[in-house]
């Protein structure tokens, strides 16, 4: 994947400035996402350039690696696709631009981790207002426009297992087939068979859904909002509070809990052949406290994902792809490291030291190319002491002070007193 991104930057770098002198190597590129992820993980997403490499306000991390112009190199030729073929597959793909990097990175976050029993499926929105066709408003999240992906993610350790992005109401799906669940079909395709359940919002639950993931060895748990049809006309009425009533069809139930006043939960459940009570004040059905435990796999990813977000500004979607792939590549690597080694170390410590390691090369590099230019005698000289101070050895005013001070004719040392300094004159004072 690096190969790729790196070729295709020289290309494109090649290309606007007409000339094949300006080069990239893989590791110059590591160590390029290595300072993404200093920035991240200092919280210096916000800080421009200047400031970064700064000598009183920047982090001396950045001006060991690469010089500001050379990033901002990079950064301005950084692209994920060739030019050439562009035309061509933006017919076929509206993601064409990115497509191979993120497709890569899926590949690879399914072949590295076996999820455990449940899976939330949901939506993220990467924060961006670069110019895109498939950008999203969406008015109940923080940030309000951005690049829609749906992710599935594991709820015991928040990994990222699979996501695609959101690329408007022109996506190929079966006819007669909903969004959500194409979706879902999609996301959970690599995991299904093997009796996992899948914990998904109003968006994508469907008893539809639900008979189609059962035949496939999988379950279903989700909220069903009251627009759909499969409800029937009880699940609209209102009931004392605290109060469940529980409705089944085929292998799933549906439980209506009356959670608030003027306010019901529709569960729909293929896990729950019967549904109990909890013991407490509020009597919550077993479906809704199961729903509870799974449903925010998806959100703390995001939220974890926003902690130490590299992203930066930028008015190509292409590079705020690039941004969600690192963000998302940052939390799975650590969730692997963790579990691989048994290790209990924080998230920011461990990008800390991913940062260091994708730059090793990189600096292993520049040490060895430095030592060549110095040449082997140089090589060889042991570093030169500044010298230490002497006594005065003219002592006509001074008393054996001590100096770095040499007279000019008789090299003795001499000191400040017993020097003869040319006085300095203005040009109207010499006339």
């Amino acid at each position: 994947m690096l190969k790729h991104i790196r070729d295709c930057t020289v290309a494109e770098a090649h290309q606007h400035r007409g000339d094949s002198s300006w080069d990239l190597t893989v590791a110059e590129l590591k160590a390029f996402i290595a300072l993404l992820y200093i920035r991240g993980a200092q919280g210096a997403k916000n800080m421009d350039l200047g400031s970064l490499w700064s000598e009183k306000w920047g982090f001396p991390f950045f001006k060991e690696t690469i010089a500001r112009n050379r990033f901002r190199e990079i950064m301005r030729f950084l692209r994920f696709d060739k030019k050439e073929t562009r035309r061509v597959r933006l017919q076929d793909d509206r993601f064409a631009l990115v497509s191979a990097t993120w497709n890569k990175f899926i590949q690879n976050s399914i072949a590295c981790y076996k999820p455990g029993a449940d899976i939330t499926i949901d939506e993220q929105l990467f924060p961006t207002k670069a110019r895109c066709r498939f950008l999203q408003y969406m008015g109940n999240k923080p940030d309000k426009f951005g690049i829609k992906f749906w992710l599935a993610a594991d709820v015991r350790s928040k990994y990222m297992l699979n996501g695609a992005p959101f690329l408007g109401k022109e996506e190929a799906r079966s006819r007669g087939q909903l969004v959500g669940e194409s979706v879902v079909l999609k996301l959970a395709e690599p995991f299904l068979g093997k009796g996992r359940n899948i914990t998904t919002d109003n968006f994508f639950t469907s008893l539809k859904l639900a008979t189609t993931l059962q035949a496939k060895k999988t379950s279903l748990v989700g909220t069903m909002g009251k627009s759909k049809r499969e409800l029937p006309p009880s699940a609209k009425e209102q009931a004392e509070l605290y109060n469940t009533k529980v409705l089944k069809c085929a292998d799933a139930t549906l439980t209506i809990y009356q959670g608030k006043p003027r306010k019901n939960v529709c569960i729909l459940s293929s896990v729950h052949t019967s549904v109990g009570i909890t013991d407490g004040p509020k009597a919550k059905p077993e479906s809704v406290t199961y729903y509870n435990n799974t449903k925010y796999g998806v959100d703390v990813l995001d939220q974890m994902a926003r902690a130490y977000s590299v992203k930066g500004g930028t008015r190509r979607w292409p590079v705020a792809v690039f941004y969600n792939i690192l963000d998302l590549a940052g939390i799975n690597a650590h969730i692997l490291f963790k579990e691989c080694t048994s290790s209990k170390i924080a998230r920011r410590k461990f990008l800390l030291r991913l940062a260091e390691e994708l730059r090793a090369e990189f600096m292993e590099g520049k040490r060895a190319a430095s030592q060549l230019t110095q040449g082997p005698n140089q090589k060889n000289q042991p570093p030169q002491l500044t010298p230490k101070r002497r006594q005065c050895q003219v002592r006509r005013i001074c008393k054996q002070n001590k100096t770095h001070d040499t007279c000019c004719k008789c090299h003795k040392p001499v000191c400040g007193n017993c020097a003869r300094r040319t006085e300095v004159t203005c040009v109207d004072c010499e006339s």
